[in-house]
């Protein structure tokens, strides 16, 4: 996937354009992706314009939502999806400013788009005075196509990366993988962390947190997958207040492994809660309940 960091391209050749922020990219923003691609003619390139930042970042400093997605994770998923080209473009003055029509002629004139797919809800240009309606009437003065695609819903609720988030700050990761149509990662890299883990017969990978929305504090059975393998894994994310830490950290023990890989990459998935953290009574105690929590990645038995 091509990737410009403007709105501006290379070359000429029309364009089928998905417009959205994507965070997390759930199975409501693949609709939108879906809607774009069907809509490429043969000679046509599929693109999809982004932000690298959150408008809100820019426009409420201090009030954006915790991110779904890293930066890297967003564009692989965006790449997955389809997209030949993706315009992944900073949220500032030179946007914001823009009046709606004026927004929509730098797709048509600069970037060649031909149709365009958006959520029915967009809103877009100066104090979001666009939506689809002013689209519509704009593009269709222009021959070009749109397509706005209503919500996707689950269980009677609109899927958004809201609620998906309050899924994810309330450890809820099952049915928030379920809303995304792929496992909510953590990925990171693995730093040197204060050994107790060895000393407790339970070896773990500390993972550097990601900058993204992690679940909240306790102990989750997850898959961990490591140079292209996947191990059965538990982990542990919080202050480790039985050692009285400060700082959150994601500090990961993977079944039938043991390699040492400080400064590789780790990533998690399919995280399922099993406890909360805790503080007990002993050493001997908080062993005790580790073993116990072996049972949430314990073997198949096959009778």
């Amino acid at each position: 996937m091509k990737i410009y960091h403007e709105l501006a391209r290379e070359n000429d050749r029309p364009l089928s354009l998905a417009i959205g922020f994507f965070d997390g990219m759930h199975r409501g923003h693949r609709e939108i992706a879906r809607a774009a691609l069907r809509m490429r003619k043969p000679g046509w390139r599929s693109g999809v314009l982004t932000f690298a930042n959150h408008p809100a970042s820019f426009l409420r400093p201090g009030s954006e939502p915790p991110r779904l997605s890293t930066n890297e994770e967003r564009i692989d998923l965006l790449a997955a999806a389809g997209f030949e080209e993706c315009f992944f473009v900073p949220f500032g003055d030179a946007i914001a400013q823009l009046a709606p029509e004026a927004f929509l002629a730098r797709l048509v004139d600069g970037l060649q788009a031909r149709a365009v797919a958006v959520g029915a809800t967009f809103r877009f240009g100066h104090k979001r005075a666009g939506d689809a309606s002013v689209m519509a009437r704009f593009f269709a003065e222009r021959g070009v196509d749109l397509t706005a695609v209503e919500n996707v819903e689950e269980a009677g609720a609109r899927i958004s990366s809201t609620r998906i988030r309050t899924l994810v700050a309330e450890g809820d990761c099952e049915l928030a993988d379920r809303l995304l149509g792929h496992g909510y990662e953590l990925r990171g890299i693995v730093e040197l962390g204060f050994g107790r883990g060895h000393d407790l017969g339970f070896p773990t990978a500390n993972l550097r947190p990601p900058e993204k929305l992690l679940p909240k504090d306790g102990v989750y059975a997850a898959i961990a997958r490591y140079d292209g393998r996947d191990y059965a894994a538990l982990v542990s994310i919080g202050t480790n207040p039985q050692f009285a830490g400060e700082r959150r950290t994601i500090e990961v023990w993977m079944r039938d492994f043991h390699a040492t890989i400080y400064g590789r990459e780790l990533a998690v998935r399919e995280l399922r809660y099993v406890r909360a953290q805790q503080v007990f009574g002993s050493v001997d105690e908080l062993m005790a309940q580790m073993r116990n929590d072996l049972a949430a990645v314990a073997y198949p038995t096959y009778g």
